[in-house]
């Protein structure tokens, strides 16, 4: 699957975000080492501390399920107004990169290989960044070490 496919599939997923408090949605598109997609969406809760990000949500959905090998997520987030601005609407563009937070860093570097996982941010279908998990999550700590 190309990038573009994958940064799509987040983008369209932005609307399904639970987001009542922050009004930030975030969403994100898990490709699999077989080219299966799990998407995620952040998901808010009126305590707080529950809220899970979309990158967790794609993971967890993907392990339920049985899967423990992964190339690539795309990431996208924006506000409620970059949501119903027309350049979203039309064209699938947002105005920013959003980096995932580091406890999702930590989850990625669970399943993933620092040197070769692939963290995708856009801000549309043909404007991202590719970076290596082990450039946004240097020195890492990771199964190998328990």
């Amino acid at each position: 699957m190309e990038y573009r496919e994958l940064v799509i599939r987040a983008l369209k997923k932005l609307p399904d975000s639970y987001v009542p408090y922050s009004h930030f949605h975030v969403a994100a598109a898990l490709l699999s080492e077989d080219d299966t997609v799990f998407e995620g969406i952040n998901i808010e809760n009126a305590s707080y501390t529950p809220t899970v990000c979309a990158e967790r949500t794609a993971f967890f959905k993907a392990v339920s399920e049985g899967y423990r090998n992964f190339k690539a997520i795309a990431i996208v987030g924006c506000n409620e107004d970059a949501l119903s601005s027309d350049k979203y609407k039309i064209n699938l563009e947002i105005p920013a990169f959003t980096p995932p937070c580091g406890v999702c860093r930590q989850v990625m570097r669970e399943f993933a290989s620092p040197d070769e996982f692939e963290i995708i941010l856009a801000k549309s279908p043909d404007d991202y960044k590719v970076y290596k998990l082990k450039e946004l999550l240097p020195e890492s700590f990771g199964p190998e070490f328990l």
